[in-house]
């Protein structure tokens, strides 16, 4: 698997900056020793301009990286602190060569182990590294770092697929809203209409009532009256 490209540059600038320091110190051990350091100081400040602008391309080339999303945001954090700490050994690698001494000389040792002046010659710019990623190589953690990449976009893909069924089920659910409604409103008129027929129906039957009530009582008087004209005659 091919070496982050990011993490190439950094480590080419990791080297740019020990061998300034390295210069810096054999600058100093000639102008104690009464040699000539022109040489050495015209290659120090050709140095020193290029890693300031390897530092900004870093910095420039980290930004667009984490803006796309390219990489995780912990990883982004931790290259931005390597960065940074570039960005001040930068400083007091131009302080040491100007001998700007109010910034203290660091020594080729501290220069090369971190500043503590102990132990073996190391990248001293490999500091604050994740539990995660101590001892691994670029590729491993190129690798890790996609495998992460893809299961958050599984994950990603997954919430989206949910959201859209969420989405599906409320336009759904309104759907059935609007007919229920309908039906409400179709039941709320028939309603309406079967109360104004009863009211209707009821008035009729009042009517036919007292139609009723009137030819009963003129069917009685009839028969009296011809209950009278029979007697009558009959006598």
């Amino acid at each position: 698997m091919s070496q982050d490209l990011w993490l190439q540059n950094y480590d080419a600038v990791c080297r740019l900056a020990q061998e300034i320091a390295e210069n810096i110190h054999e600058r100093n051990r000639q102008q104690r020793t009464g040699g000539n350091p022109a040489k050495l100081n015209m290659t120090l400040r050709a140095s020193l301009q290029k890693l300031k602008q390897n530092i900004a391309q870093l910095r420039e080339t980290l930004s667009r990286a984490s803006a796309q999303r390219r990489i995780m945001q912990a990883e982004a954090d931790r290259r931005q602190n390597l960065v940074d700490d570039l960005a001040t050994r930068e400083t007091r690698l131009n302080a040491s060569f100007k001998g700007d001494f109010s910034e203290a000389e660091p020594s080729r040792s501290s220069l090369m182990t971190g500043g503590n002046g102990s132990g073996p010659a190391v990248n001293p710019w490999l500091v604050n590294e994740s539990e995660e990623t101590r001892g691994l190589s670029f590729g491993e953690i190129k690798h890790q770092q996609q495998h992460i990449i893809e299961a958050q976009d599984a994950g990603l893909d997954a919430l989206a697929a949910v959201i859209s069924r969420q989405k599906q089920m409320g336009q759904e659910i309104g759907n059935e809203l609007e007919e229920q409604n309908e039906i409400i409103d179709d039941l709320a008129q028939l309603v309406d209409k079967t109360d104004g027929r009863i009211k209707n129906e009821t008035h009729r039957v009042k009517v036919l009532d007292t139609k009723s009530a009137s030819c009963g009582m003129l069917v009685v008087i009839v028969l009296l009256l011809i209950a009278i004209i029979v007697v009558a005659v009959w006598q």
